[in-house]
């Protein structure tokens, strides 16, 4: 079969990487891709949100399941579109997306259903946001854009004057533009962090590794939110316990509230749970594979991925069996000097060749001129090792990662430290 994916970062990568596994795939087309991916498929450059222009490209090069990455096209309606002509694709449609797409629909769902999540309130006028927050106790605030910010539009404030700017960022200068006109201010919660992705056919799921991802810019959680410097899987602090509470107080929750209300989600559900002293509770909910944690979730899959992704798409997942291999995955990410601010494009990239066979190089921000592999994004790379315990996944990942350069790179050399220790 010939399989179309949308998306061109380190995410996409992954997943043609996983699907080119398959036997059941002829061929592998990629828009727009990126250096690494045109290894593998034929690249080609539309733009994600032109549907008539990708049906046409369905047809044309006789597509037979089209695989969508990243989340604004599925906000926007793309699985919608494509049903509507039986073309055949994996995602949510538009209103289950809604689970990522707006943060407002997503808080005021969990509050109609009962899933454990932060106690908010929403705005859409900063002077009404400035004298909520003047109630609130000192310490830390987390105020979120409720739309689409590309992984930045949640901003974990120290104290109540930094939310009291992040409030008038988002309301009165719109750093977010359309994605910034209501905003949630919730409290903050304390513990370790986790992603669960369930692939899901509305009815049924099946759970990928669990995994941990690394927001922040620099080592120690320093620095400003990023779309992901890191994860590793699967994550210790996910304990037995929580795991069984995480599917039965979050997941099937959402999957039967959303039935409930007549959405039928289809596709991957990502959920990002802080693991608190009361148990998991959601930070958010994704509606697609994330990145940088795909990089290390479908390395440890051993089932074929196009099977799982055909048989939530036509509603059969629970008599699909899927296998986890009994192995650790870390991930990190060589990013432009500057990034998640300001960066500069057209660095050559060197010692790819070198990276070794321990470890898996995903390309994010890169393209080929000529004969050179070039910087083209914020997230340039992600460097995976894997091992069979997480301190050779750990030092695997790393080695391979020392021999990569480029102008002005950096990368977090913490990723997975604390599970470790």
């Amino acid at each position: 079969m010939n399989i179309l994916v949308l998306g061109g970062g380190g995410r996409e990568h992954a997943l043609v990487w996983k699907i080119n596994q398959s036997p059941q795939v002829k061929k592998i087309y990629c828009i727009p891709g990126n250096a690494g991916i045109e290894q593998l498929a034929e690249c080609h450059q539309l733009s994600l949100n032109d549907f008539p222009a990708l049906v046409d490209f369905v047809d044309k090069f006789k597509i037979d399941f089209t695989v969508v990455g990243p989340e604004q096209p599925l906000v926007e309606g793309i699985v919608d579109y494509f049903e509507e002509r039986n073309l055949p694709v994996f995602g949510p449609g538009k209103q289950a997306a809604q689970m990522e797409g707006s943060k407002v629909f997503s808080k005021n769902f969990m509050k109609r259903h009962g899933i454990p999540t932060a106690h908010y309130e929403v705005f859409s006028e900063s002077g009404k946001a400035l004298e909520y927050l003047k109630q609130l106790p000192e310490g830390k605030i987390v105020i979120k854009a409720d739309g689409l910010a590309a992984g930045k539009g949640s901003i974990v404030c120290a104290h109540k004057s930094e939310a009291a700017d992040a409030i008038r960022a988002i309301l009165v200068d719109q750093v977010f533009n359309e994605a910034g006109k209501q905003i949630v201010i919730e409290e903050f919660m304390q513990g370790e962090e986790a992603s669960l992705f369930v692939i899901s056919d509305g009815r049924d799921y099946k759970v990928l590794s669990p995994a941990q991802d690394f927001k922040r810019a620099l080592d120690g959680d320093g620095g400003k939110n990023t779309g992901g410097m890191g994860s590793y899987a699967p994550t210790p602090f996910l304990s037995p316990q929580n795991y069984r509470r995480a599917l039965s107080e979050v997941v099937e929750p959402v999957l039967e509230g959303l039935a409930s209300e007549n959405i039928i989600y289809k596709g991957v559900l990502y959920c990002g749970l802080m693991l608190t002293p009361e148990g998991p509770r959601v930070v958010e909910f994704n509606c697609r594979f994330g990145d940088p944690e795909t990089q290390v979730v479908l390395p440890l899959l051993e089932t074929d991925l196009v099977e799982i992704l055909q048989s939530a798409v036509q509603g059969n997942i629970s008599k699909q069996e899927i296998k986890l291999k009994n192995e650790h995955a870390v991930c990190a990410i060589a990013a432009s000097g500057g990034y998640p601010d300001a960066y500069e494009k057209g660095k050559v990239i060197a010692g790819l060749d070198q990276a070794g066979d321990q470890a898996l190089v995903f390309h994010a921000g890169t393209v080929r001129r000529n004969d050179q592999i070039l910087t083209n994004g914020g997230r340039v790379l992600g460097v995976t090792g894997i091992g069979p315990d997480l301190k050779t996944a750990v030092n695997r990942a790393y080695d391979a990662m020392n021999h990569i350069h480029f102008d002005n790179m950096h990368y977090r050399k913490d990723i997975a430290a604390k599970a470790l220790s």
